[in-house]
């Protein structure tokens, strides 16, 4: 059902208010919800409605000096001002339709408050991680603002939106700053997981800083692979699997296998007992920390402070 903005102020709103109360029952399922939206072009955009505060009309957006490529102003929205970002410029859609822009969706991600301008939302549907993969590479035209592409349940095919990317190609990247060292870190290891290459990058500078060793991997299957993989070498060597790695930091939602089922597979998996499971997400959400608990995640973490992240796993790396 496509719905105009006045309905997307109240029955799309109402539906992601109960959303919101019903996603708990999402941890463990490796499934998420999308809420779909246009820009103008025949192309399906989505966004996780994790990151959705609510859907209103736009409003007068005010131009300030030196604002980014793409960012169309400020709005004072219920006394906050936040930056609105109009989605076709940002993207570099030529191909958008000429039309007003008079849908805004209030975003909230990494401790950030976004405007994102559309053209119309149109429905929120529910998708299996495992059917969400990587764009090919000359399959993304949108500057890699597209991290995922799904289906919708009768066949559509769907873009989804890489919010963190956007973020920093538009206020810039987060800064790592200065990080303690932790003592006999090049003894250490921290295994991490994000889609993210923006993510990845900051991660590594981090723990690169702290002088702590670490592996990577993209996307929680190809993480649990790997993990498993380690578990078994170890065993075969009656190694201590725990010696080789002291932390695991896993992005909440990801390509192919979320964090909230690798974290089950591990937990439920007696060789990594006694490593802990960090989650370090930009859905930093009350509901989504009660989601981490639910499936066993030892510490959560919102993206991305690097003295708050550095902080969280210092005393597990001692």
């Amino acid at each position: 059902m496509t719905m105009n903005p006045t309905q997307s102020g109240d029955l799309l709103q109402d539906n992601l208010l109960a959303s919101i109360d019903a996603r708990t029952s999402l941890a463990g399922s490796n499934r998420m919800e999308i809420l779909l939206f246009s820009l103008g072009t025949d192309e399906i955009f989505g966004i996780n409605v994790f990151k959705v505060r609510e859907v209103t009309h736009a409003m007068k957006v005010t131009r300030t000096p030196n604002m980014p490529d793409g960012v169309s102003g400020i709005v004072s929205l219920r006394g906050h001002i936040i930056p609105v970002l109009d989605l076709v410029s940002f993207m570099k859609l030529e191909n958008a339709r000429d039309h007003v822009r008079n849908t805004m969706m209030v975003t909230e991600y990494s401790r950030h408050t976004l405007g994102f301008l559309v053209e119309k939302v149109d429905r929120i549907i529910r998708v299996d991680w495992s059917s969400v993969r990587a764009p090919e590479n000359d399959l993304n035209t949108h500057n890699s603002l597209i991290n995922a592409i799904t289906e919708s349940p009768t066949g559509e095919l769907i873009s989804i939106v890489d919010v963190e990317q956007i973020l920093a190609s538009a206020f810039g990247e987060d800064v790592v700053g200065n990080i303690a060292k932790v003592e006999r870190g090049h003894e250490k290891c921290v295994f991490f997981i994000d889609d993210s290459s923006v993510a990845r990058k900051t991660i590594a500078e981090l723990l690169d800083k702290m002088g702590v060793k670490h592996l990577r991997a993209n996307n929680g299957r190809e993480a649990l692979e790997r993990l498993r993989g380690l578990a078994d070498g170890a065993a075969h060597t009656k190694a201590s699997l725990h010696d080789q790695i002291q932390v695991i930091l896993v992005d909440a939602e990801m390509p192919e296998m979320d964090g909230y089922v690798l974290t089950q597979n591990l937990k439920s998996d007696r060789r990594f007992d006694g490593i802990p499971i960090v989650m370090h997400s930009s859905l930093s959400s009350q509901a989504n920390r009660s989601m981490g608990s639910r499936v066993g995640v030892d510490y959560y973490v919102a993206k991305f402070d690097a003295n708050m992240l550095s902080e969280t796993l210092r005393p597990l790396l001692a």
